[in-house]
């Protein structure tokens, strides 16, 4: 089942159970980048740290929702301080369409032009100063980058993916997300004992194992961005919120996604035999959601609207 609310994502989110939610998976908007036509919108602060106070609110309310054992995977992306000369457009819009009609430009408190404002560790901090466990920063690396025409630094080609839980122990299975390896059946050694009884020790703290052909998955996630043509904005690629699902839920429990955008991370999870309640803010883009879902599963999907 596939719960669609449209609206203000607090407003919304109190209307929600206390711990009825399993996962979190999402991408709330950049700050100072886009405008989705709606007023008090997150990401028309006039300050990054008003921006930031907003995204602590409602996380707020995701505490409350989010299961004891639960788990966030909050991606975000950065901002620059402009030059003043030019309008600023969002990389997530295609032909900066839907871009923010008066963009960060010049014009941040504190920083001066080109200065990278450094959103996704600020928010993590903040996030965690309120009482959440930073787990992990996850590396988005993308080999098919928005192109930039800059000359005195690297093109950007990655973004953060953070994992934070509300205790220090929580559902996590690792089995589920595992990489391939390359040297299948070959014998390693690996020191020190801090799984003792899994491998034969060989002595001076150096153990003997065989490669079984997979291993944890690493905090680095080579993932291409992918266009879906119904949206003017750049959307999750699929293979992100299937990692973060499968890592943080079990079939049958229910994904949260408060910033669906066209509806990926809903996609994606009844896809993996799990509930979703997706919250969008603009009116448009839930119907966007509701095609793409109907169309993923005609005959199956099972959708509840709700505004």
């Amino acid at each position: 089942m596939i719960k669609l609310l449209q609206g203000d994502c607090i407003e919304k989110l109190k209307e929600l159970e206390d711990k009825s939610v399993q996962c979190v998976v999402t991408s709330p908007p950049y700050w100072g980048l886009r405008d989705y036509g709606k007023d008090n919108q997150l990401g028309l602060e006039e300050t990054y740290q008003e921006y930031i106070e907003s995204l602590v609110n409602v996380f707020k309310q995701v505490k409350r929702v989010l299961k004891n054992d639960g788990v966030v995977w909050l991606n975000l992306g950065d901002s620059y301080v402009g030059t003043g000369k030019d309008p600023v457009g969002d990389p997530k819009a295609r032909g900066h369409r839907n871009t923010k009609s008066n963009p960060v430009n010049g014009r941040v408190p504190g920083l001066s032009k080109k200065n990278l404002v450094g959103i996704p560790w600020r928010v993590a901090f903040a996030l965690q100063d309120d009482g959440w466990y930073l787990r992990q920063d996850i590396i988005w690396a993308k080999p098919n980058p928005m192109p930039e025409s800059v000359k005195d630094r690297c093109t950007k080609a990655h973004e953060y993916i953070f994992l934070l839980t509300k205790r220090p122990h929580y559902y996590y299975n690792a089995e589920s997300i595992k990489e391939p390896t390359i040297n299948v059946g070959a014998d390693n050694t690996v020191g020190g004992n801090k799984y003792p009884g899994k491998y034969q020790n060989i002595g001076e703290s150096k153990n003997h194992y065989k490669d079984t052909g997979s291993k944890n998955k690493r905090s680095v996630w080579n993932i291409a961005t992918k266009v879906y043509s119904e949206a003017h904005f750049a959307t999750f690629p699929p293979h992100i919120p299937e990692i973060c699902i499968k890592a943080s839920s079990k079939e049958g429990d229910t994904v949260l996604d408060m910033f669906a955008g066209a509806g990926t991370t809903g996609l994606v999870a009844d896809r993996l035999g799990r509930n979703a309640i997706l919250i969008e803010l603009n009116k448009n883009y839930v119907k966007l959601i509701e095609d793409r879902l109907r169309n993923d599963a005609p005959m199956f999907m099972q959708i509840k609207k709700e505004n």
